[in-house]
């Protein structure tokens, strides 16, 4: 990939930079000043804040939402090629653009068979059909590029049997239908969206011989109960009766064939016969209208095929001036399952502003950033983040060595209320700088943070009331990067106001309804709320990028590290204790990690008051950049795939501590003393207090060994 190459360029530079520092610092008489070095310029910031235009993020939005684009079709192809050429712009563009290739396994439904529910009676007659498409409400559901509703990875099968509503499909809802008496074998279930994940449903039913699934969106979850077609798109944001969401079902991320390997041509690929992660009964997806009127006996067709087709990432670079080898990521995916409007298209849409403001500056000579930013346009994340996992695949030691944080804006405007922001502890002080500075769109003159804290915030200890972040579970492309690589990571987006409404997303989501004039009617009117995104996101970026002090602040994970232990002590420590379990350790290595991040921002204090010497501070740099991979073990949860973070792994437990220790716990608590369940217990204490330990250690200055 060419981007390394670039990239190279500018380490040779660095290197011969590095030397250059070392030899002048013993060779300038000591009453010589050295020039200050190149830091955050709040003019620069200023000016790219006014460039960032909503008319410009509205256009490049109505042209990424013109035609449906699902993953490897011939209009992503012409996105993939249309960001090359504004990545190569002569007058806005970056300093390199490519596009990388890799051959991937994914799931269509069959053109020639497609997908059927039919209610059938006892001769097998057909009483009652399903749609097999959305209804074509405003001319753009019913073009042949629109895919029909599906599961993605799905089995393909034909099972009869009779319907059995299961709710949310989760193990608990079948296990109650069990407790009824009702005869879960060879049944069809209907489930609703929500609760677990898509492909848990099918899992789960089949657990319980269930022969098929179908899946449906309640309008009580995403429409606040609205159903009729006079309170739905077009008339309204809430999803039509015939709205589908469609959506991958694998269980895992990445290519299903090279796991852990990038899929290019000399990678080893499982046979299909090894693969582990689809659905293993036949599954399909349907409108409310069709759940409503469904009874009886059902037949389930489904015809998904699996096809291995070359899915393109596309990499836009702007070397650093003076530190080329460290990076600054900002990504977002590229297909979507229809139009796509909002999911991912809004995120592109600034993502294409973005980089057209920063490569104008870049071209004209004004700017160049310390270090270098690339910008990235994920494929194939909807079948399961593979894009941005193949990535980190193929330049995982890279990555890990050179990364300052990933920044992902998939949806960028879920709805125009307030901004939503999920991310590790160390990304929370930069985001509130940003924020404070940039006025929040609407009516007022609030800031963005203050706007935030009405409706996202938390009680510090520290800081009083702010903003409260989200976690990052693995909803969009920042899942390889935290929980692989363990790179610092956010995801921002402007949001609903939770008060007014019980959606559990947009209602739109992955149907055929998301489109332009949806966003431009009734999400986003005037694109304040992208514009604010923009500049939230390039202020971070800037931030970041620029300044001589990474602003990245380590203590903040101190609060949720304590967090996690009084969870353990208050929820699980009588527990712990009949089995003679000690919490000791883990209150040691906390205390210890809370101290090590406390003398390192007191002498981060010190040098920002000095004149430091630039390899000190990029040593300090290297430690803020690092601290995040120190809680990295990819022995921690073997059961799991991608996931090594022992701090943001999937919590199965109800305990909001340690994933490990709240899962093994969960799991133990039923099990005899001296059972193998309570030595995972102990192990997972054990993984936690090495990671704190190592983090600790991290945090010591660097001649400490």
């Amino acid at each position: 990939m060419q981007w390394t190459k670039v990239l190279g360029l500018g380490l040779g530079a660095a290197a011969f930079l590095g030397l250059g520092i070392i030899l002048g610092h013993f060779a300038i008489p000591k009453e010589a000043s050295s020039p200050a070095p190149q830091d955050l310029d709040l003019q620069i910031l200023e000016t790219v804040m006014g460039q960032l235009n909503a008319s410009r993020i509205r256009e490049n939005l109505r042209e990424l939402s013109r035609e449906p684009h699902v993953a490897t079709s011939p209009r992503d192809e012409d996105l993939v090629q249309l960001l090359l050429q504004r990545w190569r712009d002569p007058e806005s563009g970056l300093d390199s653009a490519e596009a990388s290739n890799y051959e991937v396994l994914l799931s269509f439904p069959s053109q020639e068979q497609p997908n059927l529910v039919h209610v059938v009676g006892p001769t097998g007659d057909i009483i009652y059909s399903c749609r097999q498409t959305e209804e074509n409400l405003t001319g753009e559901q019913g073009g042949p590029d629109v895919v029909q509703p599906y599961a993605a990875y799905a089995p393909p099968g034909s099972p009869q049997g009779l319907l059995v509503y299961a709710n949310r499909g989760s193990e608990e809802d079948f296990k109650e239908l069990q407790t009824q008496g009702i005869k879960l074998e060879g049944t069809i279930a209907l489930t609703r969206y929500g609760g677990v994940g898509r492909g848990a449903k099918a899992v789960n039913a089949a657990k319980h011989r269930v022969a098929a699934v179908l899946v449906y969106t309640d309008p009580a979850d995403i429409n606040d109960g609205l159903s009729s077609p006079s309170e739905t798109f077009p008339n309204s944001w809430y999803l039509p009766p015939s709205g589908v969401e469609r959506g991958s079902y694998y269980e895992y991320f990445g290519d299903p064939l090279t796991p852990y390997l990038p899929a290019i041509p000399s990678s080893f690929r499982l046979d299909l016969a090894n693969v582990s992660g689809f659905p293993p009964i036949p599954t399909q997806p349907i409108g409310f209208q069709d759940a409503r009127d469904l009874l009886c006996q059902v037949n389930v067709s489904v015809h998904n095929r699996l096809e291995l087709r070359n899915s393109s990432n596309v990499l836009g670079i702007i070397r650093g001036a003076v530190e080329p080898d460290r990076y600054v990521l900002y990504g977002n995916h590229r297909d979507s399952w229809v139009h796509g409007a909002v999911d991912p298209s809004s995120g592109t849409a600034v993502l294409l502003e973005l980089s057209r403001v920063l490569g104008t500056l870049l071209k004209k000579g004004t700017w160049r950033p310390r270090r270098s930013i690339v910008f990235a346009s994920w494929g194939a994340e909807e079948f399961g983040l593979i894009g941005s996992t193949e990535f980190t695949e193929e330049f995982f030691n890279k990555l890990q060595e050179r990364t300052v944080a990933y920044i992902n804006v998939d949806i960028s405007v879920f709805a125009n209320a307030t901004l939503r922001v999920q991310g590790t502890p160390p990304v929370q002080s930069v985001v509130f700088s940003a924020t404070k500075e940039i006025r929040s769109p609407g009516p007022g003159n609030l800031s963005i943070y203050d706007n935030w804290i009405r409706y996202f915030n938390r009680s510090s200890p520290v800081y009083g009331l702010v903003p409260s972040l989200g976690s990052l579970g693995a909803g969009s492309d920042y899942a390889p990067f935290i929980h692989f690589l363990g790179i610092s990571s956010m995801d921002l987006a402007y949001t609903y106001d939770r008060s007014k409404t019980s959606a559990r997303i947009y209602p739109t989501y992955h149907t055929a309804f998301d489109t332009f004039d949806y966003v431009d009617k009734f999400l986003d009117p005037g694109f304040g709320s992208h514009q604010a995104v923009a500049q939230t996101a390039g202020s971070v970026i800037l931030r970041l990028s620029d300044s001589f002090f990474l602003p990245l602040n380590v203590s903040d994970y101190s609060e949720t590290l304590l967090s996690f232990l009084q969870a353990a002590q208050q929820d699980l420590g009588a527990l712990l204790e009949q089995h003679s379990i000690s919490l000791g350790p883990l209150v040691a290595a906390v205390e210890k990690f809370d101290a090590e991040a406390a003398a390192l921002g007191e002498r981060i204090s010190t040098l920002q008051n000095g004149s430091p010497d630039p390899l000190q501070v990029r040593m300090l740099n290297d430690q803020l950049m690092l601290l995040e991979r120190t809680f990295l073990n990819p022995r921690a949860f073997p059961e799991e795939r991608y996931y090594s973070h022992v701090l943001w792994a999937p919590r199965t437990g109800s305990v909001a501590t340690f994933p490990g220790l709240s899962n093994a716990c969960s799991r133990a608590r039923d099990t005899a003393p001296g059972s193998e369940a309570w030595a995972e217990v102990q192990r997972q204490i054990s993984i936690v207090v090495m990671a704190l330990e190592g983090a600790a250690a991290t945090l010591r200055p660097v001649a400490d060994l």
